[in-house]
């Protein structure tokens, strides 16, 4: 990891349901960040085209109505609007890591894209298990995502929201030797009152735990809920009650715990930044390295499968069976 790194987590309400206008607000917000220093440039999960808060709010029938726009305004990998990203992250030198809602032909991932200073592509993730009912929108990813990248920053690896509450998954990131984790969260303003783990209080103590048990500085950018947001998903007073303004909690935190900014207003607007110092790693580590020293693997190891499962694996073209090979053994005399 570099001596110093200056990040920046950006609090702010998505452009929902509108890709141009998402991709446009992002390009600006990079360059703000810029500006103010900032190295590395993060964004909260599926931060385009904003994360689909109607799934928590009616009946999935009624939801429908959200689909065929959602998924039109969903980003794919390789698309132009990508490649503006891309360019607006190599234009200003900046590292950025952002959610977004990835269409790949009919389906649809809440994806985490890691783009160096110089505008490349250094990968796109799908978060592994997407939460409650989260999955009657999203697909999910495979142990391939689970990966941390060497950047000329430092060793960056990112996950979405409550794969922060899963251990294992925790751990195989732990295991790769992560410096700079991006915690990326929607808002925390869903059944406020009710819903205690959807909370600020829990989902904040997860991203300060992680950043304990792996001994890595985590930037935790967080959506925000405005008046767009409740105009777009609330028609009744009982859907006002439970999606509220606000909720963005977005935090930056050292490998011991240290708060490293001053947080915003849940409601407010902005960018929050914070200069990571390397040798903070060191001194965490000495403590507890859960991954190294403060391990027991004859009591406890991880089985972690890495690789990819595609959904089509082609047969070479002479390998392939024949048509003899398919047809029925012939019953004896």
């Amino acid at each position: 990891m570099q001596q110093t790194v200056r990040v920046a987590a950006v609090q702010a309400e998505p452009a929902w349901l509108d890709l141009a206008a998402g991709v446009d607000q992002m390009t600006s917000l990079i360059a703000e960040a810029a500006a103010g220093g900032a190295e590395l440039v993060t964004f909260g999960e599926t931060f385009i085209p904003g994360y689909p808060a109607w799934i928590w709010l009616d009946s999935p029938a009624a939801g429908m109505q959200f689909v065929p726009r959602y998924a039109a305004n969903s980003m794919t990998r390789d698309g132009a609007e990508m490649d503006r990203i891309r360019q607006a992250a190599a234009a200003h030198s900046v590292h950025v890591v952002f959610g977004f809602s990835e269409r790949a032909g009919g389906s649809l991932y809440m994806a985490q894209a890691i783009i160096s200073n110089t505008g490349e592509l250094i990968a796109v993730r799908r978060k592994l298990k997407p939460t409650h009912v989260e999955r009657s929108v999203f697909g999910e990813g495979d142990g391939s995502d689970l990966t941390v990248y060497d950047t000329t920053l430092g060793r960056i690896g990112a996950l979405n929201c409550w794969e922060h509450l899963q251990p294992l998954t925790k751990y195989a990131m732990y295991s790769q030797g992560e410096e700079i984790h991006v915690a990326s969260w929607p808002s925390f303003s869903l059944y406020r009152g009710v819903a205690q783990a959807l909370g600020p209080e829990v989902n904040t103590a997860a991203s300060v735990m992680y950043a304990v048990e792996g001994q890595t500085f985590v930037v935790a950018p967080c959506g925000v809920v405005g008046d767009a947001a409740l105009e777009l998903f609330c028609d009744t007073d009982l859907k006002r009650q439970l999606l509220w303004p606000g909720g963005g909690h977005s935090r930056i935190i050292g490998p011991e715990g240290t708060q490293l900014a001053q947080p915003l207003a849940e409601t407010e607007e902005g960018i929050l930044y914070a200069d990571l110092h390397s040798d903070l790693i060191a001194i965490a580590k000495s403590a507890a390295d859960p991954v190294g020293h403060y391990s027991r693997p004859d009591v406890l190891r991880l089985l972690f499968n890495r690789n990819p499962t595609p959904k089509v694996i082609e047969v070479p073209r002479d390998e392939q069976p024949t048509d003899e090979e398919f047809a029925p053994t012939p019953m004896p005399a």
